[in-house]
C-alpha cells in the first residue's frame, strides 16, 4: 500500500473553544505509539479502521471505572493483538469532537508479546511503518503530532516506580513496633488494583521496606509478574521513641542513587516521609528540577522514565491505584 499524504485535520492541530467562560468535563481516551525494532531506527504500529477509512494509532475511550493506564493497554491490545509495555508518557491531545472537549492521553510503548486476542472489527489492517513514511500515512492531524513527540525522545526507556504504601491499619491502641502494622481493608484493596496497574510497565525488580505495610502493598504485584521482594533497611522508617517515624535520609539517598546507577527497571515502595527523600536525591541525580509537589497519598506512585541509551529523565509521571486518579 502506498503512502499518502495527511489530511488537514483543523480540529486536532488547534482546539476550539467550546463554551466560552466555562469548564466542559472532557471525553478521555488513551492509546500508544507502539513500536517494535532497533530503538534508533524503530518502526511504528498503524492501525487501519474500515469504518472511517483512516490510518491512525492504536486508541480508543477510557471506559467507566477504568485507570488511564488499563485504558490505554486495553485499547493497543485489541487493535493491535499485542502487549504494549508503556514507555515514557507523551504530550496529551486536545481537541473538540462532536461539539465536546477530547482529550487523548499517550504513551510510547515497545511490544512485549502477543495479547492473546484477535484484534476487533473495528481494525481490518496493520501495517509497520519507519517514523518517517508512517507520519505521512496517517490521517489526522493530530496523530502526526503525537508521532512527532515519540520522535523527539529516546523510544527506550528503563522505568523506576516510586511507590507509597497503601493505607495500613490505624496506629491506636497497637502495641510493638510499628513495623508489623498490615494493611486495612482498603489498602488491601489498593494493593490489589495495583497488581493489575503496574505491569503496564514491565517486570522490573521489587524493592520494599521491612515494614509490614510495605511488603503487602506489592506482594500481589510482585506475584504477578513472578518478581521476588528485596526489603532494604535503607528505604524503611522505624518508629522512634517518642512515636514519630524516624529515616535514615541519607541512607535512602544513597540508595535510590545506586538504584539509578544500576540501570535496571525497578519499582521501590516505602513510606510517606521518605517519597520526598527519594524523588529529589533521584532527580538531583539526574540533573533534573523538582516538581512543586513531591509526597504521595497512600498507595500512589511516581514513574520516571529513563533514557536506556544515556540515563537522563525522559519523562515522568504520578498515578494513584484507582480510576481517574492521578493523586
Amino acid at each position: 500500500m502506498t503512502d499518502r499524504p495527511r489530511t488537514p485535520d483543523t480540529a486536532g492541530d488547534r482546539a476550539r473553544e467550546t463554551a466560552p467562560g466555562g469548564f466542559l468535563e472532557p471525553i478521555r481516551a488513551a492509546g500508544t505509539v507502539l513500536w517494535r525494532g532497533a530503538p534508533a531506527d524503530p518502526e511504528v504500529a498503524l492501525v487501519h479502521r474500515p469504518a472511517r477509512a483512516d490510518w491512525t494509532l492504536p486508541k480508543g475511550k477510557v471506559k467507566k471505572s477504568e485507570h488511564l493506564i488499563g485504558a490505554a493497554v486495553r485499547e493497543t491490545a485489541e487493535e493491535t493483538g499485542l502487549a504494549p509495555v508503556l514507555g515514557r508518557r507523551l504530550p496529551p491531545q486536545r481537541y473538540p469532537k462532536d461539539g465536546w472537549p477530547k482529550r487523548v492521553d499517550w504513551w510510547a510503548a515497545a511490544v512485549g508479546g502477543e495479547s492473546g486476542s484477535e484484534p476487533g472489527d473495528e481494525v481490518d489492517e496493520l501495517e509497520w511503518l519507519p517514523v518517517d513514511r508512517a507520519r505521512r500515512r496517517l490521517t489526522y492531524g493530530s496523530d502526526a503530532g503525537v508521532l512527532d513527540a515519540f520522535a523527539a525522545g529516546p523510544a527506550e526507556t528503563v522505568p523506576l516506580i516510586l511507590l507509597r504504601h497503601a493505607p495500613a491499619e490505624s496506629k491506636t491502641g497497637r502495641d510493638g513496633d510499628d513495623l508489623l502494622r498490615p494493611l486495612d481493608a482498603a489498602g488491601r484493596g489498593d494493593a490489589d488494583a495495583l497488581a493489575r496497574l503496574l505491569p503496564a510497565f514491565g517486570t522490573p525488580r521489587v524493592v520494599a521496606s521491612a515494614a509490614v505495610s510495605c511488603v503487602e502493598t506489592v506482594t500481589p504485584y510482585a506475584e504477578a509478574i513472578g518478581a521476588p521482594i528485596r526489603t532494604d533497611r535503607a528505604v524503611t522508617a522505624r518508629t522512634a521513641g517518642d512515636g514519630a517515624a524516624a529515616a535514615d535520609a541519607e541512607a535512602a539517598r544513597a540508595a535510590v542513587t545506586a538504584l539509578l546507577d544500576d540501570g535496571v527497571p525497578t519499582a521501590v515502595c516505602t513510606h510517606g516521609e521518605l517519597v520526598s527523600v527519594l524523588l529529589r536525591a533521584a532527580l538531583d541525580r539526574l540533573g533534573a528540577p523538582a516538581p512543586q509537589q513531591l509526597s504521595l497519598r497512600k498507595g500512589s506512585f511516581w514513574v520516571l522514565h529513563l533514557s536506556r541509551s544515556d540515563g537522563s529523565l525522559a519523562a515522568m509521571e504520578r498515578h494513584g491505584p484507582r480510576p481517574g486518579g492521578l493523586r
